[in-house]
C-alpha cells in the first residue's frame, strides 16, 4: 500500500531529486557535477535564463546595430568618443551575436532540454503504470465520504458496489483499476501533457529562432514609383546576411513599384492620420520581368515571393530636380528621396552632383544641395516661430526650400555617408551679398547659381521602403508559439485528480462504502465530482437512514393522560 504522502507526490511527473540518501558531508567532484546539472536543468533556472535573455535583448533595440545600420553606428561612435570604446568591448553594437547573449541562449537551450527529457520519461512511466492503490486510511485524504448500506446483507453487495463505481468512473473518463476491495481511478493527464507541451514549445521556439539566425537574412531597399528592384546584393540599400545565408543564397526574383497609394484623415481630431498605405507592384520570379504578376503590399500584409516576404515599412516623397552647369549641360536629372521628419512628412534631402559640373570659370567642382520638402506648406506667417514645415502629409501645396554648397562632397574619405545629409566640412555655401543663398520653390520653378548653373524643381514622385526577409524559422516559431499557448491553457485549467472507492462487508452483513479524492491543487471540482459519484452510487448501495427519534411532544402528551386517569 502507498502512503497518503506518496499518493500526493505521484500526482506530479517532475523528476524526483536524489539527495544521496546519506549523511556524508563531502559529496566529491561527481556529486558537485550532479548538483550543478540538477540546478541547471531545474525549471526555476530555465525561467531565470528566459528572463535574462529578454533583458539581454533590450540593448539591441536601444543601441544601433552594425548588422542593421552601419551608418548609425558610425555616427554614434563619432558623437560618443567615451562610450563607444566601452560599447565595442561589451559587444553592444552586435548584441545578438555577442558572446554573452550566445552564452545565455545556449544555457537556456541546455536547461530546457535537460528539464524536458527526464520529465517526459517520468510522465511516460506514469501513463504506462496503473493508478496507485488506495491508501489504507482514506479518511485522511482532503475529500472523503462514507456510509453504510444494508443491501441484501450478503457479500455480493460489496462486489456490486465496486462494479457500479467502476462503471460510473469509466463513463466519467477516469482511468480505472481494481485493487482488492477498492477501485482506484485517475483523471487529468492533459494537465501534465499541457505542461510538457508548453516547455517543448519553448524549446521549439529557441530552435526556430536559431534556424532563422543561421539560415535567414534580410535587406532593405527604397524604390521610387516606376522603378524596379531585383533580388541581388547590389540593389539593396542594406543587406544583412547570416552564417549560412549569403549573397550566393539569394533567389532570383524582382518587382516594380507601379504606384503608391496613400489616404489621410482630412478633418477632425485625427487630421493627417494615415488611413491606407498600399504599394501596387508587378512582381516576377526568376529573371524574366515579362512574366510579371500584379499584386499589392500593405502594412502587415507582406508579399510572399519564392520563400521570401516583402514588407512595406515606410513611405515618403522624392522631389525631381534638374541641374545644369554654366555651359548648359545637364549634369543631374532625376528624383531624390527625402527622409520624413514628422507625421506630416516634413522631409529633408540632399542632392549630390559628384561629377560633370563646370562653373562659369571653367573649373570642375562638386555640388551639394540641401533641401527641406513640405507636401503641404504652412503659411509663411508661421515661419518666425517654427520655420518651414508641413501641415498635412498629402501633396496639396508642395514647396521645396533649398540652399546650395560647392566644393568636396567627401565621397573619397572612406567614411559611410547618409544619402539624406551633406557632409559640408570641405564645402562652401553660395552667398549673395554676404547672406547664404536660399530659395523657396514649387514644382516647375528653378533658380540660377552664382557659378552660372541652374537648379530646377521639376516635380514630385513617391517612394516606398521595403524589407525583404528570408526566415525559414518563422513558420516553426509560429507553430511553437501556438502550441505553447495551448499547452499553457491545458496546464492551467485541467486538474489532475484521483478518486478511490472502497466497499467492505461488515460483521453484521452491511456494506461500508468509502470514497475519497485527491487533487494536485485546491479546487472545489474534486469535491463536486465526489458528491456526484456518491449520489450516483446510492442506486446500488443506498445509505441506511437512522431511525427517527420519538416526538418529545407526543411522549409528554401520553404521560399527562396517564396521570389524569
Amino acid at each position: 500500500m502507498t502512503t497518503d504522502l506518496d499518493a500526493a507526490e505521484q500526482l506530479s511527473s517532475a523528476p524526483k531529486e536524489d539527495n544521496g540518501g546519506g549523511g556524508d558531508v563531502g559529496i566529491g567532484l561527481l556529486g558537485w557535477l550532479r548538483w550543478m546539472w540538477r540546478q541547471l536543468t531545474s525549471m526555476r533556472t530555465a525561467l531565470i535564463l528566459l528572463f535574462l535573455l529578454s533583458l539581454a535583448a533590450i540593448p539591441g533595440s536601444l543601441v544601433p546595430q552594425t548588422a542593421a545600420s552601419p551608418t548609425k553606428v558610425a555616427d554614434f561612435v563619432a558623437k560618443h568618443s567615451t562610450l563607444a570604446p566601452i560599447y565595442q568591448k561589451l559587444g553592444l553594437f552586435h548584441v545578438y551575436s555577442s558572446f554573452w547573449f550566445s552564452a545565455i541562449y545556449l544555457l537556456l537551450f541546455i536547461s530546457l532540454a535537460g528539464c524536458i527529457v527526464p520529465r517526459t520519461w517520468q510522465f511516460v512511466g506514469v501513463l504506462r503504470a496503473q493508478p496507485p492503490a488506495a491508501p489504507k486510511h482514506l479518511v485522511r485524504l482532503p475529500v472523503y465520504a462514507t456510509w453504510r448500506s444494508a443491501g441484501t446483507g450478503t457479500s455480493a453487495d460489496a462486489e456490486r458496489t465496486l462494479t457500479a463505481a467502476e462503471s460510473l468512473l469509466r463513463r466519467r473518463r477516469f482511468r480505472v483499476a481494481r485493487s482488492g476491495d477498492a477501485i482506484t481511478s485517475e483523471k487529468g493527464y492533459l494537465r501534465e501533457v499541457g505542461n510538457l507541451l508548453f516547455h517543448i514549445s519553448l524549446f521549439g521556439m529557441l530552435i526556430a529562432f536559431a534556424v532563422g539566425k543561421l539560415f535567414g537574412g534580410m535587406g532593405t531597399v527604397l524604390v521610387i514609383e516606376g522603378k524596379a528592384f531585383s533580388n541581388n546584393v547590389a540593389m539593396y540599400d542594406d543587406f544583412m546576411p547570416s552564417t549560412f545565408y549569403t549573397a550566393d543564397s539569394l533567389v532570383p526574383f524582382g518587382f516594380k513599384l507601379d504606384k503608391f497609394e496613400a489616404t489621410y484623415q482630412a478633418s477632425g481630431t485625427q487630421v493627417g492620420t494615415a488611413r491606407t498605405f498600399q504599394a501596387n507592384v508587378s512582381y516576377w520570379t526568376g529573371s524574366d520581368p515579362s512574366k510579371a504578376v500584379k499584386a499589392s503590399i500593405q502594412v502587415n500584409h507582406p508579399l510572399a515571393i519564392d520563400g521570401s516576404n516583402v514588407y512595406l515599412t515606410a513611405h515618403g516623397y522624392a522631389p525631381v530636380f534638374q541641374v545644369t552647369d554654366a555651359k548648359g549641360d545637364v549634369v543631374f536629372d532625376g528624383p531624390t528621396p527625402c527622409l520624413p521628419q514628422d507625421g506630416n512628412i516634413t522631409s529633408t534631402c540632399a542632392i549630390k552632383v559628384n561629377d560633370g559640373y563646370v562653373d562659369n570659370k571653367g573649373n570642375a567642382t562638386q555640388l551639394g544641395i540641401s533641401g527641406l520638402f513640405t507636401p503641404t506648406a504652412a503659411p509663411a506667417s508661421e515661419f518666425k516661430t517654427t520655420g518651414p514645415h508641413s501641415v498635412f502629409p498629402d501633396l496639396l501645396d508642395p514647396h521645396m526650400y533649398l540652399t546650395v554648397y560647392h566644393g568636396d562632397l567627401g565621397n573619397n574619405s572612406g567614411a559611410p555617408q547618409s544619402i539624406y545629409e551633406l557632409d559640408t566640412k570641405h564645402m562652401t555655401q553660395y552667398t549673395v551679398d554676404g547672406q547664404p543663398l536660399k530659395f523657396d520653390r514649387q514644382p516647375g520653378q528653378g533658380f540660377k547659381l552664382p557659378s552660372g548653373g541652374t537648379v530646377t524643381f521639376t516635380g514630385v514622385e513617391q517612394w516606398a521602403n521595403f524589407t525583404v526577409a528570408h526566415n525559414p524559422g518563422t513558420g516553426w516559431a509560429l507553430i511553437s508559439a501556438v502550441m505553447a499557448v495551448v499547452g499553457l491553457i491545458g496546464s492551467l485549467f485541467v486538474q489532475r485528480r484521483r478518486i478511490w472507492v472502497r466497499a467492505v462487508e461488515g460483521p453484521d452483513g452491511a456494506t461500508t462504502v468509502e470514497i475519497a479524492g485527491l487533487a494536485r491543487s485546491e479546487s472545489a471540482r474534486i469535491a463536486e465530482e465526489l458528491a456526484d459519484l456518491a449520489l450516483a452510487l446510492q442506486d446500488t448501495a443506498p445509505a441506511d437512514l437512522p431511525d427517527e427519534p420519538e416526538d418529545p411532544a407526543a411522549g409528554n402528551t401520553a404521560t399527562t393522560a396517564a396521570e389524569k386517569e
